[in-house]
């Protein structure tokens, strides 16, 4: 069913009460036409939808099952049946124990339900290489692309909401890579101290030869804030109060403090280049900044690629190409406001171009699949993740991911991610699962055991700081540890300590 014709009987069915705010600018189109462009990849759409479902499909039906389940707790053969509903609905069987107790005091569905999340969030880790491997083959947008571009690593600070975890695959269309980088944090609000230790660390791989290929590139750090065009005074940034143009200006102050503290330390030129991009959340669309001949971004010097879906929809491929181009140049030569010094690298304009150019089919994507809006604007997260990034789950809305070493320091981001979860579980008497990931490499003695330990002094910090909150059974932590170099990946401790026990 087209777009057309899906939006139509959702409003005869009455799930449209406000149309005006579903339909997509970017494709704003007149009688018997259709949202078609020409630069877009259908075939890559469909392996992304079917990922999507595939994904989404092993959390869905979690709710249905335990109340299911629930429904017969007191029966003499509950165990077993219960099992045997879990492996038929889940593919995998509950703790005995939580069954086994039920009789005595009820069902815990908050601990079941929490463990019904991360053992879903692991499956998703042990297949992702299936999963995901039709869509990554389609994709054009990899490290290599970025060397051509000049850069040999891509270090990407989103703000931890969950709506943009799908920003590499979907939003961007780059194909997540261990050269590429994604640390979260609320509102974009980027560690600075931290980034300079990161880059230091890039800078002395390329140095000595660990990077093969990256010897005569560069470093980029791209900072992305978020907006909403449906309800931007409640659906925007929460860590700036759905202020867009706090959020705008708040994430390009941390690049430019990134690049001032790296060449105050290491001298003038040594700074990374840099990049803003902005999403609006609804619709998927990309406001990417320019910047100048100095590396210097403007907040007000930007394209959007929903005007340039809008405006080339009739187009051929080339003349849209050739569109994106004079665009590009006519927003470098802004003046006012929007003025800069100059005309950007090479490499960085064919990296926007091809940014642009690939957030089109993610536009159509939206449209064909999410009747041109997503029906959730907001949150609807499973699970918070604090740590380090699990690569291997690349989807909206997934999970609220917030990077940090020791709360302290993430303690902004974690109380969003708590604030928000309120919302979605609390109020509904369900628990929070909080997941908390750090990795280490085979390559270090020692260095899983002080992960671990790292786990767990980040669970005990958490536990402390929300005590009520887990006196009450309303926050489930668990910890995990995945190795940088070899094949161990999202290991469950607990489940470690149980394996080893029986």
């Amino acid at each position: 069913m087209n777009t057309r014709k899906r939006l139509a009987a959702m409003r005869r069915a009455g799930a449209l009460p406000q149309v005006g705010l579903l339909v997509n600018p970017a494709c704003v189109i007149g009688p018997d036409q259709r949202c078609e462009h020409p630069l877009v990849d259908r075939e890559l759409n469909k392996h992304l939808y079917a990922y999507e479902q595939r994904v989404r499909g092993r959390f869905a039906v979690i709710v249905g099952t335990l109340k299911i389940i629930s429904a017969f707790q007191h029966e003499l053969d509950f165990v077993s049946r219960a099992q045997t509903i879990a492996q038929d609905k889940l593919g995998y069987e509950l703790p005995a124990d939580l069954l086994g107790e039920a009789w005595v005091s009820g069902l815990n569905l908050r601990a079941l339900y929490s463990y019904c999340i991360f053992r879903s969030f692991k499956e998703c880790i042990e297949k992702a290489d299936a999963d995901q491997a039709s869509w990554r083959g389609r994709m054009t947008l990899d490290i290599k692309f970025l060397r051509s571009c000049g850069y040999h690593t891509l270090d990407v600070s989103p703000c931890s909401d969950g709506r943009l975890q799908g920003l590499l695959p979907f939003v961007l269309r780059l194909v997540p890579d261990e050269a590429v980088y994604v640390k979260a944090h609320a509102g974009a609000m980027f560690d600075v101290e931290g980034d300079v230790a990161d880059w230091a660390h890039r800078e002395l791989e390329r140095l000595t030869g660990g990077i093969p290929g990256g010897e005569d590139c560069n470093y980029l750090k791209v900072a992305v804030y978020h907006f909403s065009s449906s309800n931007p005074h409640q659906e925007g940034c929460a860590a700036h109060g759905s202020n867009d143009h706090k959020a705008v200006e708040s994430a390009l102050g941390r690049l430019n403090e990134l690049r001032a503290a790296i060449e105050n330390t290491y001298g003038r030129g040594a700074a990374p280049d840099i990049l803003l991009i902005g999403v609006d959340t609804d619709i998927d669309t990309i406001r990417v900044h320019l910047p100048d001949a100095d590396g210097d971004v403007n907040p007000y010097r930007y394209v959007d690629s929903g005007v340039v879906y809008n405006k080339t929809l009739n187009m051929t491929s080339d003349t849209v190409r050739q569109y994106i181009a004079e665009v590009i140049a006519k927003t470098e030569c802004s003046e006012g406001w929007a003025q800069g010094n100059g005309r950007m690298s090479d490499g960085m304009r064919r990296l926007i171009q091809s940014f642009l150019e690939a957030n089109l089919s993610q536009i159509e994507y939206v449209v064909q699949y999410h009747a041109g809006r997503y029906s959730v604007i907001g949150h609807n997260e499973r699970f918070i993740c604090v740590g380090e990034a699990i690569s291997e789950l690349q989807l909206r809305n997934k999970f609220y991911f917030a990077h940090l070493d020791t709360v302290e320091e993430g303690a902004t981001d974690i109380d969003v991610g708590i604030k928000i979860f309120t919302n979605l579980n609390i109020k509904h008497g369900l628990a929070e699962p909080v997941l908390i990931h750090f990795y280490y490499s085979s390559r270090v003695p020692g260095s899983r055991e002080r992960a671990i330990l790292r786990c767990r002094r980040v669970k005990a910090a958490i536990r402390a700081r929300y005590a009520q909150l887990c006196a009450q059974g309303l926050i489930d932590c668990q910890i995990a540890v995945s190795d940088r170099e070899g094949s161990e990946r999202c290991t469950f401790i607990d489940d470690e300590i149980q394996e080893a026990v029986h």
